[in-house]
């Protein structure tokens, strides 16, 4: 049975490769991610790599292998419906299910995750956006054609779909905004130079930084 670490660093390295579109992850941007040191990070990929769950080469980085990957997609099918599961029963907001869920995963069995999925209709996103796993480790819900708030021009028309960054104080403030997924809104303003976008959304305009603006996914619509 593999350690609550080792489900971690995979979990991490599977989210980090779908970000990226990118198989092999950077000692740096697995550090940064789980908050350790590079030195850390090294550690522990040699040790994911001689349990066959991940291969790493020095200055390259580290890839899952069929044996990781399908560990990671489990554990991230666990977070995202336990999360899902947090906000549709308990009425917990979207910035206070990600840490209960980060608990949870590691303890709950396949069997109660299942029946979880089973009662939630089989959903295929979680509160934020992003695509819930099938118990087969098949990612539903990667069609959407989607694009970050950041690359929509001035004018154009959109439907908030996912948001990447879970930070808490940041979905908060989202909600304060208006901007919650499925909002509909037009971008007023799109400035690289200033690091600012405005967007009009439910009746309220929404500022917010380029590199926030690039954790937003939206879904173009027309007309």
């Amino acid at each position: 049975m593999a350690s609550l670490t080792v489900e971690n660093y995979l979990k991490a390295i599977l989210q980090l490769s779908m970000q990226t579109g990118s198989e092999s992850i950077a000692t740096g941007r697995l550090a940064e991610k789980l908050n350790v040191s590079p030195g850390t990070v090294t550690s522990m990929l040699k040790t994911l790599s001689e349990s066959g769950l991940a291969t790493y080469k020095p200055y390259e980085g580290a890839a899952l292998t069929d044996a990781g990957r399908t560990l990671a997609v489990r554990m991230v099918r666990r977070h995202r419906l336990i999360e899902l599961f947090l906000v549709r029963t308990l009425r917990l907001t979207w910035d206070q299910v990600h840490d209960e869920a980060e608990n949870l995963e590691h303890s709950v069995s396949d069997f109660l995750i299942d029946r979880i999925d089973e009662f939630l209709g089989r959903p295929e996103t979680d509160p934020h956006g992003a695509p819930i796993p099938t118990a087969d480790g098949e990612l539903r819900g990667t069609d959407r054609e989607s694009q970050p708030l950041s690359d929509c021009a001035a004018g154009t028309r959109f439907r908030f779909v996912r948001v990447v960054n879970q930070e808490p104080e940041f979905l908060r403030y989202l909600t304060e905004s208006g901007f919650q997924l499925g909002a509909i809104g037009v971008v007023r303003e799109n400035n690289p130079d200033a690091g600012i976008v405005l967007a009009d959304v439910q009746e309220q305009i929404l500022s917010v930084g380029h590199t926030a603006a690039g954790s937003i996914q939206v879904e173009m619509l027309r007309g």
